[in-house]
């Protein structure tokens, strides 16, 4: 069964961890100087929060599968809706080994598709190492201000200009 994603950049990780563990009535299922997560089964989702230097506020949101043949469901209908993908494959990002594709929606957001295979003990690539011109058109992000979480080339929303 598939899980909801949600990462938000944070500015005071403790204050952020009091406040979601509060609200979610559970303590955080991964916890690093930079990072927490909590996995929830109610409401299903998987909901992350780091305090990496990105502005407050959502980072991504995302669809995380549970294994292979649900991840390419989820490719295959996002071909069908037109959506131009990054995929990034295999990868280490936010503490674990992930294989993921990266997409946009018509008003920008950034969505990240992927299952995860297993723990790293590293976050992943650090702040910059994206490319700084790759901008998702309407995103209030540049790809790259939150490390390994966004994407490392930036796809455009389907109908929308580069420079329109």
């Amino acid at each position: 069964m598939k899980r909801l994603h949600v990462h938000l950049a944070v500015d005071d990780l403790q204050k952020a961890i009091t406040f979601y563990s509060t609200l979610f009535a559970a303590s955080p299922t991964t916890t690093k100087p930079d990072y927490a997560k909590w996995m929830l089964d109610d409401p299903r989702v998987n909901f992350a929060i780091s305090a990496r230097g990105g502005r407050p506020g959502i980072q991504h949101l995302g669809i995380q599968a549970e294994d292979k043949t649900e991840l390419d469901a989820v490719y295959e209908r996002l071909s069908r809706a037109g959506a131009q993908t990054l995929e990034e494959g295999e990868t280490t990002c936010c503490y674990a080994r992930s294989e993921k594709s990266w997409v946009a929606d018509p008003v920008g957001t950034n969505w990240e598709v992927f299952r995860t295979m297993g723990e790293s003990t590293d976050y992943g690539h650090d702040l910059g190492e994206a490319p700084e011109t790759a901008v998702i058109a309407n995103a209030p992000h540049e790809a790259g201000d939150g490390g390994c979480c966004t994407p490392k080339a930036a796809p455009r929303p389907a109908g929308k200009a580069c420079c329109g």
